[in-house]
Protein backbone atom coordinates (compact mmCIF):
# COMPACT_ATOMS: atom_id res chain seq x y z
CA UNK A 1 0.00 0.00 0.00
CA UNK A 2 1.63 3.35 -0.78
CA UNK A 3 2.30 6.05 1.74
CA UNK A 4 0.78 9.68 1.72
CA UNK A 5 2.60 11.96 0.27
CA UNK A 6 4.25 13.22 2.73
CA UNK A 7 5.42 10.66 4.78
CA UNK A 8 7.41 9.66 1.02
CA UNK A 9 8.77 13.06 1.21
CA UNK A 10 9.96 12.70 5.06
CA UNK A 11 11.36 9.44 4.57
CA UNK A 12 13.42 11.04 1.05
CA UNK A 13 14.34 13.90 3.68
CA UNK A 14 15.35 11.66 6.46
CA UNK A 15 18.12 10.06 4.21
CA UNK A 16 19.71 12.64 3.44
CA UNK A 17 21.88 13.71 6.28
CA UNK A 18 22.41 17.64 7.01
CA UNK A 19 24.10 17.27 10.53
CA UNK A 20 24.87 20.26 11.79
CA UNK A 21 28.67 20.31 12.93
CA UNK A 22 27.80 22.27 16.44
CA UNK A 23 31.59 23.45 16.38
CA UNK A 24 32.86 20.00 16.39
CA UNK A 25 36.00 18.64 13.95
CA UNK A 26 35.08 14.58 15.14
CA UNK A 27 31.87 14.06 12.76
CA UNK A 28 32.64 12.17 9.65
CA UNK A 29 32.29 15.13 6.86
CA UNK A 30 30.20 12.45 5.07
CA UNK A 31 27.28 13.49 6.90
CA UNK A 32 27.81 16.99 7.92
CA UNK A 33 25.94 20.36 6.63
CA UNK A 34 22.98 21.10 4.85
CA UNK A 35 24.17 21.48 0.93
CA UNK A 36 22.74 17.90 0.35
CA UNK A 37 19.50 18.47 1.82
CA UNK A 38 19.26 22.42 0.62
CA UNK A 39 19.90 21.07 -2.90
CA UNK A 40 17.33 18.12 -2.91
CA UNK A 41 14.73 20.97 -1.72
CA UNK A 42 15.98 23.35 -4.04
CA UNK A 43 15.52 20.87 -6.84
CA UNK A 44 11.75 19.94 -5.48
CA UNK A 45 10.89 23.39 -5.01
CA UNK A 46 12.07 24.13 -8.95
CA UNK A 47 9.56 21.23 -9.99
CA UNK A 48 6.68 23.07 -8.45
CA UNK A 49 7.20 25.85 -10.88
CA UNK A 50 8.84 28.09 -8.28
CA UNK A 51 11.84 30.51 -8.73
CA UNK A 52 13.57 28.48 -5.58
CA UNK A 53 17.22 30.04 -4.53
CA UNK A 54 19.89 28.44 -3.06
CA UNK A 55 21.55 31.92 -0.14
CA UNK A 56 24.05 32.12 2.18
CA UNK A 57 27.46 30.46 2.98
CA UNK A 58 28.70 27.58 0.30
CA UNK A 59 29.17 25.07 3.22
CA UNK A 60 26.31 26.44 5.41
CA UNK A 61 23.41 27.33 2.61
CA UNK A 62 20.18 27.84 3.02
CA UNK A 63 17.05 27.54 0.23
CA UNK A 64 14.40 29.81 -0.63
CA UNK A 65 11.36 30.14 -2.51
CA UNK A 66 7.74 32.17 -3.19
CA UNK A 67 4.41 30.90 -4.18
CA UNK A 68 2.00 34.07 -5.04
CA UNK A 69 -1.13 34.63 -6.17
CA UNK A 70 -3.05 37.44 -7.49
CA UNK A 71 -5.22 39.18 -5.32
CA UNK A 72 -3.78 37.64 -2.21
CA UNK A 73 -3.87 39.83 0.93
CA UNK A 74 -1.05 37.87 3.19
CA UNK A 75 2.18 36.86 2.92
CA UNK A 76 3.35 33.57 4.98
CA UNK A 77 7.20 32.65 5.52
CA UNK A 78 7.03 29.30 6.96
CA UNK A 79 10.65 28.19 7.84
CA UNK A 80 11.92 24.86 8.76
CA UNK A 81 15.61 24.14 9.41
CA UNK A 82 17.49 21.87 7.19
CA UNK A 83 19.97 20.74 10.50
CA UNK A 84 19.66 18.27 12.39
CA UNK A 85 21.80 17.48 16.19
CA UNK A 86 24.82 15.00 15.65
CA UNK A 87 24.30 10.94 15.86
CA UNK A 88 26.67 10.09 18.60
CA UNK A 89 24.86 7.09 20.46
CA UNK A 90 21.87 6.79 18.32
CA UNK A 91 20.33 3.51 18.60
CA UNK A 92 18.88 3.25 15.17
CA UNK A 93 20.61 3.83 11.78
CA UNK A 94 20.34 7.71 11.84
CA UNK A 95 19.82 7.62 8.12
CA UNK A 96 17.92 4.82 7.40
CA UNK A 97 14.32 6.05 7.57
CA UNK A 98 12.32 2.93 8.80
CA UNK A 99 8.40 3.00 9.80
CA UNK A 100 6.99 0.77 12.56
CA UNK A 101 3.94 1.10 14.59
CA UNK A 102 2.50 4.22 13.10
CA UNK A 103 5.84 6.44 13.52
CA UNK A 104 8.58 6.98 11.51
CA UNK A 105 12.42 6.57 13.01
CA UNK A 106 15.16 8.61 11.89
CA UNK A 107 17.70 11.42 12.83
CA UNK A 108 15.65 15.25 11.99
CA UNK A 109 12.33 13.13 11.60
CA UNK A 110 10.90 15.25 14.42
CA UNK A 111 13.17 17.65 14.79
CA UNK A 112 12.30 18.82 12.48
CA UNK A 113 12.37 17.38 9.07
CA UNK A 114 8.61 15.97 9.44
CA UNK A 115 7.31 20.04 9.19
CA UNK A 116 8.62 21.07 5.72
CA UNK A 117 7.46 17.22 4.29
CA UNK A 118 3.49 18.23 5.84
CA UNK A 119 4.60 22.06 4.42
CA UNK A 120 5.62 20.54 1.34
CA UNK A 121 3.13 18.17 0.49
CA UNK A 122 0.17 20.70 1.28
CA UNK A 123 2.18 23.58 -1.20
CA UNK A 124 1.81 20.70 -3.79
CA UNK A 125 -1.79 20.24 -2.92
CA UNK A 126 -2.87 23.39 -3.45
CA UNK A 127 -0.77 24.44 -6.66
CA UNK A 128 -2.08 21.48 -8.62
CA UNK A 129 -5.47 22.38 -7.34
CA UNK A 130 -5.08 26.20 -8.05
CA UNK A 131 -6.43 26.57 -4.83
CA UNK A 132 -3.63 29.09 -3.45
CA UNK A 133 -5.22 32.51 -1.66
CA UNK A 134 -1.95 33.19 0.15
CA UNK A 135 1.34 34.21 -0.55
CA UNK A 136 4.09 31.86 0.71
CA UNK A 137 7.31 32.45 1.18
CA UNK A 138 8.93 28.68 1.79
CA UNK A 139 12.43 28.57 3.65
CA UNK A 140 14.77 26.16 4.66
CA UNK A 141 17.35 27.31 6.85
CA UNK A 142 21.04 26.58 8.17
CA UNK A 143 22.47 26.38 11.33
CA UNK A 144 19.12 26.61 13.86
CA UNK A 145 20.67 23.87 16.28
CA UNK A 146 23.86 26.12 16.80
CA UNK A 147 23.76 29.82 15.79
CA UNK A 148 21.13 30.82 13.64
CA UNK A 149 23.06 31.57 10.10
CA UNK A 150 20.49 30.52 7.45
CA UNK A 151 17.74 32.39 9.36
CA UNK A 152 20.09 35.78 9.21
CA UNK A 153 20.68 34.90 6.00
CA UNK A 154 17.04 35.17 4.88
CA UNK A 155 16.59 37.99 6.52
CA UNK A 156 19.18 39.89 4.80
CA UNK A 157 17.87 37.85 1.24
CA UNK A 158 14.28 39.14 1.69
CA UNK A 159 15.29 42.88 2.75
CA UNK A 160 12.55 45.07 2.31
CA UNK A 161 10.32 42.23 0.98
CA UNK A 162 9.08 41.18 4.52
CA UNK A 163 6.09 38.92 4.64
CA UNK A 164 3.18 39.54 7.37
CA UNK A 165 4.04 36.79 9.57
CA UNK A 166 6.00 33.98 10.14
CA UNK A 167 5.79 30.16 10.58
CA UNK A 168 8.74 28.04 12.51
CA UNK A 169 8.28 24.74 12.44
CA UNK A 170 9.06 22.77 15.22
CA UNK A 171 7.91 19.95 17.23
CA UNK A 172 5.07 21.29 19.15
CA UNK A 173 2.76 18.40 19.09
CA UNK A 174 0.47 20.54 16.68
CA UNK A 175 0.12 23.02 19.43
CA UNK A 176 0.85 26.74 18.31
CA UNK A 177 3.35 27.91 20.57
CA UNK A 178 3.39 31.66 20.53
CA UNK A 179 5.94 32.28 23.53
CA UNK A 180 9.31 30.50 23.89
CA UNK A 181 12.33 31.99 26.32
CA UNK A 182 15.71 33.29 24.61
CA UNK A 183 19.40 32.25 25.08
CA UNK A 184 21.93 34.42 25.95
CA UNK A 185 25.57 33.52 26.63
CA UNK A 186 28.33 36.06 28.16
CA UNK A 187 31.73 35.47 29.12
CA UNK A 188 33.18 37.58 31.92
CA UNK A 189 36.92 37.75 32.67
CA UNK A 190 38.75 38.77 35.52
CA UNK A 191 42.66 40.50 36.07
CA UNK A 192 45.27 40.02 38.40
CA UNK A 193 48.62 39.99 38.79
CA UNK A 194 50.88 37.34 38.75
CA UNK A 195 53.56 36.32 41.07
CA UNK A 196 55.30 33.09 42.83
CA UNK A 197 52.69 31.28 44.82
CA UNK A 198 55.13 31.45 47.57
CA UNK A 199 54.83 35.37 48.07
CA UNK A 200 50.91 35.45 47.21
CA UNK A 201 50.87 39.12 48.84
CA UNK A 202 53.07 40.45 45.31
CA UNK A 203 50.28 39.82 42.93
CA UNK A 204 46.64 39.98 42.77
CA UNK A 205 44.48 36.46 42.29
CA UNK A 206 42.26 36.85 39.50
CA UNK A 207 40.41 33.45 40.57
CA UNK A 208 39.62 35.05 43.82
CA UNK A 209 38.53 38.20 41.76
CA UNK A 210 36.34 35.92 39.56
CA UNK A 211 34.96 33.87 42.30
CA UNK A 212 33.50 36.89 43.97
CA UNK A 213 31.89 37.56 40.88
CA UNK A 214 30.20 34.04 40.69
CA UNK A 215 29.12 34.57 44.04
CA UNK A 216 27.34 38.04 43.25
CA UNK A 217 25.73 36.05 40.13
CA UNK A 218 24.34 34.14 42.26
CA UNK A 219 22.65 36.88 44.13
CA UNK A 220 21.58 37.99 40.83
CA UNK A 221 19.65 34.37 40.15
CA UNK A 222 17.93 34.80 42.73
CA UNK A 223 16.88 38.67 41.53
CA UNK A 224 15.90 37.29 38.39
CA UNK A 225 13.60 34.64 39.81
CA UNK A 226 11.73 37.39 41.05
CA UNK A 227 10.36 38.68 37.25
CA UNK A 228 7.62 36.09 35.96
CA UNK A 229 6.34 36.02 32.71
CA UNK A 230 2.39 34.83 33.37
CA UNK A 231 3.36 32.04 31.21
CA UNK A 232 6.79 31.28 30.77
CA UNK A 233 8.03 31.93 34.01
CA UNK A 234 11.21 33.58 35.22
CA UNK A 235 14.62 34.15 33.20
CA UNK A 236 17.43 32.15 35.04
CA UNK A 237 20.88 32.88 35.03
CA UNK A 238 23.81 29.50 35.32
CA UNK A 239 27.55 29.43 35.20
CA UNK A 240 28.77 26.70 32.96
CA UNK A 241 32.37 26.79 31.90
CA UNK A 242 34.90 28.56 34.29
CA UNK A 243 38.33 28.55 33.87
CA UNK A 244 42.13 30.24 34.69
CA UNK A 245 45.21 29.74 35.91
CA UNK A 246 48.65 28.45 34.67
CA UNK A 247 50.03 26.61 37.71
CA UNK A 248 49.60 26.07 41.21
CA UNK A 249 52.56 27.41 42.32
CA UNK A 250 51.76 30.87 39.95
CA UNK A 251 49.38 32.92 41.40
CA UNK A 252 46.86 33.29 37.89
CA UNK A 253 46.88 36.96 36.28
CA UNK A 254 43.34 35.56 34.41
CA UNK A 255 40.46 33.89 35.02
CA UNK A 256 37.23 33.31 33.21
CA UNK A 257 33.90 31.91 33.04
CA UNK A 258 30.49 31.91 30.41
CA UNK A 259 27.11 32.33 32.02
CA UNK A 260 23.78 31.29 30.25
CA UNK A 261 21.20 33.29 30.54
CA UNK A 262 17.20 32.25 29.64
CA UNK A 263 15.74 35.54 28.65
CA UNK A 264 12.06 36.75 28.59
CA UNK A 265 10.49 38.50 25.83
CA UNK A 266 11.72 41.73 26.15
CA UNK A 267 14.73 40.84 26.82
CA UNK A 268 18.53 40.85 24.79
CA UNK A 269 22.38 40.69 25.24
CA UNK A 270 22.09 44.74 25.54
CA UNK A 271 19.62 44.24 28.48
CA UNK A 272 21.84 41.11 30.16
CA UNK A 273 25.26 43.49 29.60
CA UNK A 274 23.03 46.48 31.60
CA UNK A 275 22.31 43.78 34.13
CA UNK A 276 25.09 42.48 34.78
CA UNK A 277 27.18 46.57 34.61
CA UNK A 278 24.72 47.17 37.18
CA UNK A 279 25.61 44.10 39.30
CA UNK A 280 29.24 44.81 39.68
CA UNK A 281 28.61 48.71 40.41
CA UNK A 282 26.70 47.87 43.11
CA UNK A 283 29.14 45.14 44.38
CA UNK A 284 32.24 46.81 44.06
CA UNK A 285 33.49 44.28 41.62
CA UNK A 286 35.98 46.56 39.37
CA UNK A 287 38.21 43.68 38.43
CA UNK A 288 35.96 41.70 36.21
CA UNK A 289 34.91 42.68 33.23
CA UNK A 290 32.14 41.26 30.13
CA UNK A 291 34.74 40.19 27.75
CA UNK A 292 31.72 39.65 25.37
CA UNK A 293 27.77 39.03 25.62
CA UNK A 294 25.62 38.00 22.83
CA UNK A 295 21.71 36.70 21.98
CA UNK A 296 22.32 32.99 20.84
CA UNK A 297 18.18 32.97 20.28
CA UNK A 298 16.05 35.86 20.44
CA UNK A 299 12.85 35.25 23.06
CA UNK A 300 9.52 34.81 21.12
CA UNK A 301 6.40 36.90 22.80
CA UNK A 302 4.02 36.90 20.37
CA UNK A 303 0.51 38.09 21.52
CA UNK A 304 -2.61 36.26 21.37
CA UNK A 305 -4.31 38.54 19.06
CA UNK A 306 -1.41 38.56 16.43
CA UNK A 307 -2.55 37.67 12.74
CA UNK A 308 -0.48 34.60 13.23
CA UNK A 309 -2.35 33.22 16.07
CA UNK A 310 -5.51 34.08 15.21
CA UNK A 311 -4.87 32.74 11.44
CA UNK A 312 -3.34 29.35 12.66
CA UNK A 313 -6.00 28.75 15.83
CA UNK A 314 -8.67 28.82 12.62
CA UNK A 315 -7.12 26.24 10.50
CA UNK A 316 -6.48 24.24 14.15
CA UNK A 317 -10.30 24.39 15.08
CA UNK A 318 -11.03 23.64 11.35
CA UNK A 319 -8.73 20.07 11.77
CA UNK A 320 -10.95 19.38 14.96
CA UNK A 321 -7.52 20.15 16.93
CA UNK A 322 -6.99 22.54 20.10
CA UNK A 323 -6.27 26.11 19.78
CA UNK A 324 -5.24 27.46 22.75
CA UNK A 325 -1.68 29.14 23.02
CA UNK A 326 0.68 26.89 24.30
CA UNK A 327 4.43 27.76 25.48
CA UNK A 328 7.57 26.22 24.33
CA UNK A 329 11.08 25.40 26.54
CA UNK A 330 13.16 25.37 23.68
CA UNK A 331 14.44 28.36 21.74
CA UNK A 332 13.60 29.09 17.95
CA UNK A 333 14.02 30.62 15.13
CA UNK A 334 10.71 32.20 15.10
CA UNK A 335 12.44 34.79 17.89
CA UNK A 336 14.95 35.08 15.70
CA UNK A 337 12.55 36.70 12.68
CA UNK A 338 10.22 38.21 15.30
CA UNK A 339 13.98 40.54 16.78
CA UNK A 340 13.50 41.29 12.95
CA UNK A 341 10.26 42.79 13.30
CA UNK A 342 8.68 39.46 11.22
CA UNK A 343 6.05 38.53 13.91
CA UNK A 344 4.88 34.86 14.32
CA UNK A 345 4.15 31.04 16.19
CA UNK A 346 5.98 28.06 16.04
CA UNK A 347 4.11 25.26 14.68
CA UNK A 348 4.77 21.64 13.63
CA UNK A 349 4.49 17.48 14.19
CA UNK A 350 5.87 15.77 17.12
CA UNK A 351 6.89 15.86 20.23
CA UNK A 352 9.34 17.30 21.57
CA UNK A 353 10.77 14.27 23.81
CA UNK A 354 11.47 12.60 20.79
CA UNK A 355 13.45 14.96 19.59
CA UNK A 356 17.47 14.61 19.48
CA UNK A 357 17.09 11.26 21.30
CA UNK A 358 18.87 7.54 20.53
CA UNK A 359 15.85 5.91 18.70
CA UNK A 360 14.63 9.48 17.20
CA UNK A 361 10.60 9.64 15.30
CA UNK A 362 7.72 10.97 14.86
CA UNK A 363 4.13 9.49 14.78
CA UNK A 364 2.89 9.45 11.20
CA UNK A 365 -0.45 10.69 11.86
CA UNK A 366 0.40 13.61 13.00
CA UNK A 367 2.61 14.71 9.93
CA UNK A 368 -0.51 13.86 7.42
CA UNK A 369 -2.58 16.21 10.31
CA UNK A 370 -0.01 19.18 10.16
CA UNK A 371 -0.14 18.97 6.24
CA UNK A 372 -3.83 19.14 6.72
CA UNK A 373 -3.18 22.40 8.82
CA UNK A 374 -0.72 23.92 6.62
CA UNK A 375 -3.31 23.30 3.32
CA UNK A 376 -5.98 25.48 5.20
CA UNK A 377 -3.82 27.95 5.70
CA UNK A 378 -2.58 28.44 2.19
CA UNK A 379 -6.22 28.32 1.27
CA UNK A 380 -7.41 30.94 3.56
CA UNK A 381 -6.97 34.10 2.22
CA UNK A 382 -6.10 36.36 5.30
CA UNK A 383 -7.22 39.35 6.91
Amino acid sequence: MPHPRCISHLRDYVAIPSVNPMRRTDIDPQIVGELRYAEHMHEQLRALGLDAQIIGQPDRPSVIAEASVSGARETLLVASHLDTVPVDGMEISPFDPQLRGGRLYGRGSCDTKAGMAALMDALETVLTLGTLRRNVVIVGESDEELGSIGVNDVIESLGSRKPDWVIATEPTSLRVVTRHKGIAHAQLKASGIACHSSAPEKGRNAIVALSRAVLALEDLQAEIAKKRDERLGPGTLSVGLIGGGSAANVVPEEAWLVLDRRLLPGEDENFVRQQLRDLFERTGIDDVEIDWCRTEKAALGTEDTHASVLACQAALADAGLPTEPDTAAFGTDAGVFTSHGIGGVVFGPGSIEQAHTASEWVETAQVETASAVFRRLLESPGA
